[in-house]
């Protein structure tokens, strides 16, 4: 099997438990705190590694605490950083309502950035899949992450807009909707059901996911909490709908990605679109339930 590159964060992110979102000049007690790595590209890493597919995570680690916080999880864990730079890491404040529901308050640093010239010592040859998260398109440099695909249309992608969609240059989403890899495809995108309706402009999930295929010409999966989720199929040119058992959330933080992560394992050992959604629906509601006291 060739693997998959995996560009984007790595994160520092500190849980924070509390009653409820404060209002202006309000003061809240947390609950509870601790700190944990995360990140949209590392969970989707690590969902990866689990289940054994290879991949490898091309995520900058810079300076500072956060940075430091960084290097002394990945020297624990055997994972080589992709490149050390020199800008201080940031981190992401993780408000964690009781019912699960979390808010980020993010402070983006090098571990946000990207050059593509980072990438000339991989062999290109290896991989036939990259994953991608809307975070980093959005920034500056998001552009490299843009031309680099399209200097390597062999690359099947795998993109994640996420919750920050609308924040995303036109102009940069245009470019990678409409990239196609070598046999025609766009990008798989993988949408909670905000995101795609926000972006879109629909209300109804079915027209909006077929919104998105028009442009991309690939399946659309769309997560939908307590509901499961559901992917478009362009051979039937329908929604399909992949249920789930409730469970009682307790924290939301990453269970998106972890969803991603346990779905493109999935479609890489050749599962189908149902059986790779059902998988990752599994694992999402067993991260959903997991207590915030670890």
């Amino acid at each position: 099997m060739k693997k998959i590159l995996i560009i984007g964060s790595t994160v520092v992110d500190i849980i924070l438990k509390i009653p409820y979102i404060p209002k202006s000049s309000e003061d809240v007690n947390v609950n509870s705190m601790y700190y944990r790595i995360g990140g949209c590209a590392y969970n989707v890493y690590s969902a990866l590694k689990k289940m054994d597919i290879p991949a490898t995570l091309c995520s900058p680690v810079g300076s500072g605490i956060y940075g430091t916080f960084v290097k002394e999880h990945f020297n624990k864990t055997g994972i080589e950083p992709f490149i050390i730079l020199e800008e201080a890491n940031g981190c992401c404040y993780c408000l964690v309502e009781p019912d699960g529901e979390r808010s980020f308050l993010s402070y983006h640093g090098a571990e946000y950035l990207f050059n593509k010239s980072w990438m000339n010592n991989i062999d290109i040859s290896l991989y036939n899949d990259v994953y991608i998260s809307g975070l980093e398109i959005e920034e500056d440099t998001g552009m490299e992450i843009v031309n680099f695909l399209y200097e390597n249309p062999d690359l099947k992608f795998f993109y994640a807009p996420g919750s920050r969609i609308m924040h995303i240059a036109k102009e940069k989403m245009n470019l990678l909707l409409s990239r196609r890899d070598s046999y025609g495809m766009g990008p798989l995108l993988h949408l909670n059901e905000k995101e795609l309706l926000s972006y879109t402009g629909q209300d109804d999930l079915e027209c909006a996911a077929l919104k998105i295929h028009e442009n991309t010409l690939n399946y659309v999966i769309v997560t939908l909490g307590d509901k499961g989720s559901a992917y478009y199929d362009y051979n039937d040119k329908m929604l399909k709908y992949v249920p789930i058992m409730p469970v009682k959330a307790t924290n939301t933080v990453g269970a998106g990605d972890i969803h991603f992560g346990v779905f493109i394992a999935c479609y890489k050992n050749a599962c189908s679109i149902e059986n790779s959604c059902l998988e990752a629906n599994k694992a999402a509601a067993k991260m959903l339930s997991l207590s915030l006291l670890l």
